[in-house]
């Protein structure tokens, strides 16, 4: 008599994080962005590039850079970061890659941890870099702590990934990514108080403005230029970053799945 056969099927995805496998998927990312330089120079010298041209394009008026120099401290690496990240995961997503780990017992929130955890890394010297040319070299006047300045770089920064992140999901292709910066990153810039304090806008546009990360990112620098002591808006503002990007990150997991049975 024949003893039935049994079969094993793939175990699902666990759903806690693991350290091992996201530190993995964290060194596997970083190990192909190794192989891009013109991926590495993106993050890393373009920020500091647009910092460095900013500074002389107000070379008679330094009093304008210190005013919307801060600013863009965090608004150079959001947006250098999105792009990036959104464009390297949807590659993950089209070659295959995403679906064949899926496909192994590894959590979408190890996943998107590992990714979070290599751009982050990238995101430090990104911060580290241009927060240094602009304070150091530059001349950038802050009146708080330049620490608190790469701070809030930082978590731009990694708002920036999670955006990305979280796009990625939406595009077929990387033409398709890039066309997501004008409907995620414009109207942020436009409304982040940039340009024009938030309180002189059009009321619609103001409430609007209040529900946008990049609002707090740049009340935040400001908080630093003009404050030498660590206020209460720059704890807000900074939680309320912070909380955008964890935010974002949880629907990125939420994004991804297996597209085939």
């Amino acid at each position: 008599m024949s003893t039935p056969r049994t079969t094993t099927r793939p175990s699902a995805p666990t759903s806690a994080l693991n350290a091992s496998r996201t530190l993995a998927t964290a060194a596997r990312v970083l190990r192909q962005l190794r192989h891009d330089p013109r991926t590495i120079a993106l993050m890393l010298l373009v920020p500091c590039l647009m910092l460095f041209l900013l500074r002389y394009v107000f070379d008679g008026s330094p009093r304008v850079f210190d005013n919307i120099g801060a600013s863009l401290l965090g608004v150079f690496p959001l947006i250098t970061m999105f792009l990036v990240t959104s464009i390297a995961t949807l590659r993950e997503r089209t070659s295959g890659t995403l679906e064949r780990l899926l496909a192994m017992p590894l959590g979408k929130g190890d996943l998107i941890a590992g990714y979070a955890l290599a751009f982050g890394a990238l995101a430090i010297v990104q911060s580290a870099l241009a927060t240094g040319l602009a304070v150091w070299f530059l001349g950038l006047d802050v009146v708080g702590s330049p620490w608190l300045l790469l701070l809030v770089a930082l978590l731009d920064a990694l708002l920036g990934t999670a955006l990305g992140l979280f796009v990625s999901a939406f595009a077929a292709s990387e033409f398709q990514a890039v066309q997501f910066m004008p409907a995620v990153i414009f109207p942020q810039l436009l409304l982040c108080g940039l340009f024009t304090a938030r309180a002189t806008m059009h009321p619609v546009l103001e409430g609007i403005s209040d529900v946008l990360p990049m609002s707090y990112a740049v009340d935040g620098m400001n908080e630093v230029l003009m404050h030498t002591d660590m206020t209460t808006a720059f704890v807000r503002d900074v939680l309320i970053v912070t909380g955008c990007a964890l935010l974002v990150l949880a629907l990125g997991a939420a994004t991804l799945r297996r597209r085939t049975a």
